[in-house]
């Protein structure tokens, strides 16, 4: 019962966030799911309801064939999500954190994306 509370509170503050944050196709937004196992982000256009780019820990950790750490994954999808964006010709997103909170794993996304090249 407590888990169906704690994803209602995320859920609702995740749809606050949405009403005022948007991507276009110049300036995506950069969407940030998290599980208790994986980590996933996406570039977003908004205006057309499209995902230009994605990328997860689980394509990342079987190309390099190694158990990392989750923050070092979340930091690798961070770096190939900023490479595909570079591809795409785009240098600034919009940070949608989903509702989470801004550390562990979701700041090491943000800074991998960061060290990658996009600026938020």
């Amino acid at each position: 019962m407590k888990t169906d509370i704690k994803k209602q509170q995320r859920i609702r503050r995740h749809s606050k966030v949405r009403m005022k944050v948007s991507g276009t196709a110049t300036k995506p937004r950069l969407c940030v799911f998290r599980s208790n196992e994986h980590i996933y982000a996406q570039l977003i256009d908004d205006t057309i309801g499209k995902t230009m780019a994605a990328s997860s820990d689980k394509v990342i950790t079987a190309e390099k064939k190694n158990d990392f750490v989750k923050v070092e994954n979340a930091r690798a999808v961070g770096f190939d999500i900023a490479a595909k964006a570079k591809d795409l010709k785009i240098k600034t997103v919009v940070f949608d954190r989903a509702g989470y909170i801004y550390t562990g794993r979701v700041k090491a996304l943000a800074d991998g994306a960061r060290e990658g090249g996009l600026e938020f």
